[in-house]
């Protein structure tokens, strides 16, 4: 079986993996979207945004496979395949999905013991975070706010990741909703009748501003902002489906839900 020689990522995710795997020689065009591994955007040419690409560059490079992620690319898909382009169209929105993913391009590029062996270094990253969070003195309520007009919550694998870390999804129900405009909290107070103990920010494409949130009305009743619980994960570290959202995700999750387990326990004991 000849495998791809020549592909175009044009989601971050699956160049971090084939630097991962050491096939990054493949990779012939990126999204510009790109953050991980720095040295990416100097080595490979940028083609695309993430719901936008240019296609006639994109043909230039003479792919012979182009690797996309979620409904959102469906257009940039189809105009690919319609030029006779092979696509590949992944839609991981699970931790299960990620690892899942990362098989995939193993088997892709022929390095299936690469692949093995980095999914078991993250299923082991998250057995010891799981290991960890049992000696938590309770189980936080963490709100996660994805972008905020209108304010979405975190997505599935988000909510996963607050769980292996010890916490408790404030809106578990919306997070296995693929779709970010069903995971819209169209009332503002609801959070407040919830009161997480803890507010982690990642505003995809901007920077989370905690001044702003702190001020929405009533929200200075809510657990977390009476006790300064408010955070920042940037959102390349957490929400780029890929090895990351682990390696650096789950543990800002982890650090953030410890800090608060350690809070909880000088309350106990010093009052």
């Amino acid at each position: 079986m000849r495998l791809p020689q020549r592909i175009v990522c044009l989601t971050t995710e699956t160049t971090e993996v084939l630097y991962l795997l050491g096939e990054q020689h493949r990779i012939v065009g990126i999204s510009g979207y790109t953050t991980r591994p720095a040295i990416a955007r100097k080595e490979k040419p940028r083609v695309s945004a993430f719901t936008s690409a240019n296609i006639d560059k994109i043909l230039a490079l003479e792919p012979d496979l182009v690797l996309t992620c979620t409904d959102l690319q469906a257009e940039i898909a189809a105009s690919l395949i319609k030029a006779g382009v092979e696509v590949h169209a992944f839609n991981q929105r699970s931790i299960e999905g990620i690892l899942h993913m990362i098989a995939m391009l193993g088997a892709l590029t022929g390095a299936l013991e690469k692949a093995a062996a980095l999914i078991a270094d993250l299923e082991n990253r998250m057995e010891k975070a799981r290991e960890t969070a049992s000696y938590l003195p309770g189980k936080p309520v963490v709100y996660f706010e994805e972008w905020d007009e209108p304010m979405i919550s975190g997505i599935r694998w988000v909510g996963e990741l607050i769980e292996i870390a010890g916490g408790i999804d404030c809106f578990a129900e919306l997070s296995g909703m693929s779709s970010a405009k069903d995971r819209t909290i169209a009332d503002p107070a609801e959070v407040v009748r919830r009161n997480p103990d803890i507010i982690i920010g990642s505003w995809c494409g901007k920077k989370f501003q905690p001044e702003q949130v702190i001020q929405r009305p009533a929200w200075s009743e809510i657990s977390a902002v009476k006790n300064g619980c408010v955070h920042e994960i940037k959102s390349a570290d957490i929400l780029q489906p890929g090895p990351s959202v682990i390696t650096e995700g789950l543990t800002q999750i982890q650090a953030i839900i410890q800090h608060w387990g350690a809070s909880q326990a000088f309350k106990k004991h010093w009052g």
